[in-house]
């Protein structure tokens, strides 16, 4: 055999480099002109960007020079005209004696890009009797009204102020002044005395979500040393942070700060202590919430607390900030921004357990011709969408696939399949103009995507006899499938597994009772599956990087403290599983409660963000939650779903990871998922109509292949996303081309990896290949992640190799109907790669094909056409084009 046939020593190495290569360069084409061989996998990776950058359809190098408006000139002016300037913010309300703003002047240009002109712009207060400035910050001087103008290349600005309550006597709020100061300076953070067990005896709750017990510890603890109300400035909490004595901590603050001003001024005011009465912070305001900025600007940050009184405060001096892209954006403690690369990242901001986020961006530098995204192919809202975000950051997108790469794409993505190669054959001599969309309707009533969809929500619900008996297994199983089958809505399909009850064996439903019994463990599962966040920090303590309270944990995790389980057979044990119980009856019991830990007593039971209900309601909790969960007014429930159904498709969710929808990881196209999220709602929670909603759109059907201006982009959707199969997928289409069926243990004889219901089956290769335990609902417990397992398994294992040498398979049905050497090499790219060879391919594989055929084999001799054609195999399946999903 020839050279093609014979590197299979050189590819332990290539395969091994190559997995980890070829998923960093998923963002380059996989397919290549040359033969499929060993080296070809690595080859590929290589050239790939040369390759794609030489397509006729692609601008030349002149194209990526910088944007006009995003650079200065040698002269230094800027090369877009000036639109208008802005005061952030536009209305300032100031009351009390102590209130201030911070001012911002933002210019915006032309071109859409803006910058903080405030240390170039004059600013002036019309009435300094009323409001005064004093370096960039604007105080109360006296009740009344003001206008505050601003000026800068001749175009001038207002912003109105009101002032209120100026004289009125002030005193600092430990809730909502010396918390927030502790939380900024880092005193009450993990690493400090925030931690499980504190720092030298002194224990303050985790930024401050626990302010009765904070009071306590300052002000009662260690003989009440750590703060002095007689002499404030010899408080503990003063010096040690000014480090006027020792502090492990180091220096936080200085003396004379507003820091120390706002503790030491709580103090001599008597430490009042946190009250009932004290305004509630309802709202956090960043401004500006969205700017188009150039790289290595500089962009300050507002941010505004809005209180359940009324009044709102500037606290941007004691807000923590915390840059979501670090390669697009930096942020200091100030809430300066500095524009680092091009693209787009949330700036985070926490402040009193309040979370939001700023959107900043760079647009790449490219010059992009506006035809370029009006000509873009649009079928539907999706399209719209993602090229608005496109054109607003310079990104063009990629050419719209082929047939072959569409039919390949749509089957594995909807149903983990592999089109046969007759039906690829069928649907690529169509010339129908609208055979996508009916493929993709054909593809929704096949039996294996219901298999699909059954085992992606069993993977959510973590359908396990390591959990459950096979009874129990079975039947919640059979309940998801018969659910998918019948295209249920989502919201029906939830709302039965939240209001289940009756026997495990005979309601599926029931048995999501069965694998969680802890009313916290039922909390948490409950909103990462069906809501997309966790909640799991605010188990210890408010959450750091949401909204969430450690009262909104319990108060969640009492709606399901009245679930009861009785078993009918004594319970089981499972080696490394623990019990499993037997023929267990769920039901709902009308007592039964369970406590917060602070207080020892339990909280109102309440779903997040919803009206609580009363310790001594008759209504079922349950009924109750699942009522406010599937409702379409809940953004959350919608918003999780589709985010899911995105992901399978474009292989990034719009909120990245997909179960981490939480108010600091804000999606990377908003608008196109609350767009999405109100068609699902308005279709009744229609999964299967997401699901042709996404494939018929263009941005679903565009290329994997890049064009050298949208390389780079990783989470706007110019261009397919490529990945490696799943680890049932991929096992299923190597049998599915060598025509042999995998066998597992305890299962027929042909059902394929996506048809089991239980992950607990003994399976090599499904395991080094990334299958989750379905232990616990994460989209992190699936991995795709390359592997030196991987690689040597493919090479020398005994899933592929067996297979291609079993009697009875692809090669040997090809051999036996005596198809030519170049149909066997069309039939197999047909059905591994879904389309034909290049004449460059086939004529280089059927040149080492004809020698091998010449030759009878002798008796007792190896047939070596046979062998030839399992090589060719060997080669196809072990290449980057049918190993990922492009």
């Amino acid at each position: 055999m020839t050279e093609f046939f014979k590197r299979k020593s050189a590819l332990l190495f290539l395969l091994v480099i190559i997995s980890v290569a070829a998923v960093l360069s998923s963002s380059y084409l996989l397919c290549s002109d040359a033969a499929p061989a060993q080296d070809d996998w690595s080859k590929a990776a290589q050239k790939a960007p040369e390759k794609k950058a030489a397509s006729p359809d692609t601008k030349s190098a002149a194209s990526l020079r910088p944007v006009a408006a995003h650079a200065l000139t040698k002269a230094g002016q800027k090369a877009a005209a000036l639109r208008e300037i802005k005061i952030l913010p536009s209305d300032v309300p100031l009351t009390g004696p102590r209130a201030s703003q911070r001012l911002v002047v933002e210019a915006l240009f032309d071109d859409g890009h803006q910058e903080d002109v405030t240390a170039q712009a004059k600013v002036s207060s019309a009435n300094p009797q009323v409001a005064a400035l004093d370096l960039g910050f604007v105080k109360p001087a006296s009740d009344g009204e003001a206008t505050i103008r601003a000026s800068f290349e001749g175009h001038e600005a207002t912003a109105h102020v009101r002032v209120k309550d100026s004289a009125a006597p002030f005193v600092w709020s430990f809730r909502n002044h010396v918390l927030p100061v502790m939380t900024k300076m880092g005193c009450n953070s993990g690493p400090c005395h925030g931690a499980a067990a504190g720092k030298n005896g002194f224990k303050l709750t985790l930024r401050g979500y626990d302010p009765e017990v904070d009071y306590y510890t300052l002000t009662r603890q260690s003989l009440a040393r750590r703060t002095e109300r007689l002499e404030p400035a010899k408080s503990l909490i003063l010096l040690k942070p000014t480090l006027t004595i020792s502090h492990g901590g180091g220096r936080r603050f200085p003396v004379g700060s507003p820091e120390y001003q706002v503790i030491s001024g709580w103090i001599a005011a008597g430490m009042p202590p946190p009250q009932d009465s004290d305004p509630r912070i309802e709202d956090l305001e960043v401004l500006p919430r969205e700017a188009s900025l150039r790289r290595d600007a500089e962009q300050q940050l507002l941010v505004r607390a809005k209180f359940s009184d009324g009044h709102a405060e500037d606290v941007t001096r004691w807000a923590k900030f915390t840059s979501g892209d670090l390669g697009v954006a930096n942020v200091d403690g100030s809430g300066r921004v500095k524009m680092s690369g091009y693209g787009e990242s949330p700036v985070t901001v926490y402040y009193l357990s309040h979370v939001t986020f700023a959107r900043v961006s760079v647009p790449f530098p490219a010059v992009i011709d506006k035809a370029v995204f009006q000509k873009a192919k649009r079928n539907n809202t999706i399209d719209d969408l993602v090229l608005k975000k496109l054109e607003t950051l310079h990104i063009p997108p990629s050419r719209q696939t082929t047939d072959a790469e569409f039919i390949r794409r749509a089957y594995l993505d909807t149903a983990g399949i592999l089109p046969t190669a007759a039906e690829t054959e069928k649907f690529l001599a169509d010339r129908s103009p609208d055979k996508r969309g009916r493929l993709i309707d054909d593809l929704i009533k096949r039996p294996e995507f219901v298999d699909y969809w059954a085992y992606k929500w069993s993977d959510l619900l973590l359908v396990s006899s390591n959990k459950l008996s096979s009874e129990g297994m079975w039947s919640y199983y059979n309940w998801i499938r018969q659910s998918v089958a019948a295209d249920q809505p989502w919201d029906q399909f939830v709302h039965e597994i939240v209001t289940a009850t009756g026997n495990a064996r005979e309601s599926g439903a029931a048995n999501y009772w069965v694998i969680h019994r802890d009313p916290t463990d039922i909390a948490e599962n409950i909103t990462q599956a069906f809501l997309g966040t966790t909640i799991t920090c605010a188990h210890c303590h408010n959450h750091p990087l949401d909204k969430w309270t450690r009262k909104d944990y319990f108060a969640m995790a009492n709606l399901f403290s009245r679930v009861r389980l009785k078993t009918g057979e004594p319970a089981t044990s499972k080696p490394g599983s623990g019990t499993i119980l037997q023929d267990v009856t769920v039901y709902s019991s009308p007592t039964g409660e369970f406590d917060y830990p602070p207080l020892n007593r339990p909280l109102q039971p309440q779903p997040l963000d919803a009206k609580p209900l009363p310790l001594d309601s008759p209504v079922n909790r349950r009924a109750y939650f699942a009522d406010w969960l599937t409702s379409p007014s809940n953004r959350y429930f919608a918003r999780a779903l589709v985010n899911r159904v995105w992901r399978n498709f474009m292989g990034r969710g719009l909120v990245e990871p997909a179960d981490d929808m939480r108010s600091s990881n804000p999606p990377s196209n908003e608008e196109l998922l609350s767009a999405l999220t109100q068609d699902f709602v308005s279709h009744g929670f229609d999964v299967n109509h997401l699901i042709r909603t996404i494939m018929n759109s263009a941005t679903y059907q565009a290329a994997s292949e890049p064009t050298p201006e949208n390389v780079q982009d990783e989470k706007y959707y110019s261009h397919y996303v490529i990945r490696r199969l799943p680890a049932e997928v991929l096992l299923d289409a190597f049998s599915r081309v060598t025509a042999v069926p995998e066998k597992f243990d305890g299962y027929p004889l042909g059902m394929r990896a996506l048809q089991l219901p239980d992950t607990a089956v003994d399976s090599y290769f499904l395991t080094a290949f990334g299958r989750p335990a379905r232990q616990q609902t994460r989209e992190s417990d699936r991995t795709s992640e390359p592997s030196i397992t991987q690689a040597l398994h493919v090479i020398n294992g005994d899933t592929l190799n067996q297979k291609l040498r079993a009697s009875g398979g692809s090669v040997d049905m090809l051999l036996k109907l005596g198809l030519s050497d170049e149909r066997i090499v069309d039939y197999l790219f047909l059905s591994a790669f879904s389309r034909y060879p290049t004449d460059s391919e086939r004529r280089k594989i059927v040149e080492d094909l004809e020698p091998a055929g010449a030759k009878s084999p002798a008796d007792g001799d190896v047939d070596s056409r046979r062998a030839a054609a399992i090589d060719v195999a060997w080669a196809v399946l072990t290449s980057e084009e049918f190993m990922f999903n492009h």
